[in-house]
């Protein structure tokens, strides 16, 4: 078996609802509704957004994190999306999947690599832009965690976050003692310090808490 993770820029309703806002949104779909998981960034926006275009059932509410069941699938409002690729070329879409930055990243198996291919290329030839952020070949499996590696238990990062962070620590800011600043961090990826300060503190917070339990065990 074969997974790839593409990054289709602009594909759908929430993802456009995501652009310049700074928030992330995964979604699991349920057929008659979806379950969706609003993280960081403009999270009322985002729910105003839901509201017009599938409706809310139902939400819980954290300081920016919000989590929402909708009122129908989103698929009986567009009829383009990825799933119409998937059956043409026999993949499957692993949930959840990621809208950020207006983008959707949806990750893929197949049981030939041929099939990612062809599921890419006919993306592409229908105008979207599409980026292959990872892709490799599952070799072993368990019977009760089929496809479990690192992406399950590290939380989902937003673009700009992993981006800043890959920077920081490659020019050394968490080295002791420190070999970079922040504003050199922020000319790296071409933002203001203050947004680079911002996009590290979430980083580094979703990765706190994604590991505190593994650490304390």
């Amino acid at each position: 078996m074969y997974e790839a993770t593409f990054r289709i820029e602009g594909d759908g309703t929430y993802a456009a609802a995501t652009a310049d806002t700074g928030a992330s949104v995964e979604l699991w779909c349920n057929d008659h509704c979806d379950l969706l998981y609003v993280a960081d960034g403009a999270t009322d926006e985002i729910l105003a957004h839901v509201r017009e275009r599938v409706g809310v059932q139902d939400l819980l509410r954290r300081p920016n994190e919000l989590v929402i069941v909708t009122a129908s699938c989103l698929q009986r409002h567009e009829s383009d999306l990825i799933e119409t690729y998937l059956m043409r070329h026999n993949c499957l879409l692993l949930p959840p999947v990621r809208y950020a930055d207006g983008a959707k990243s949806c990750r893929l198996l197949a049981l030939d690599p041929s099939a990612l291919t062809g599921c890419y290329r006919a993306l592409i030839d229908d105008g979207y832009t599409v980026t292959v952020e990872r892709k490799r070949e599952i070799e072993t499996v368990t019977h009760d965690a089929p496809l479990l590696t690192l992406d399950g238990v590290l939380p989902n990062l937003s673009p700009r976050q992993r981006e800043t962070f890959a920077a920081a620590y490659d020019r050394g800011y968490y080295e002791i003692p420190r070999e970079t600043t922040t504003a050199d961090i922020a000319d790296a990826v071409g933002v203001e310090r203050r947004t680079a300060e911002e996009h590290l503190r979430r980083a580094e917070n979703k990765l706190v808490a994604a590991l505190i339990e593994y650490v304390r065990a």
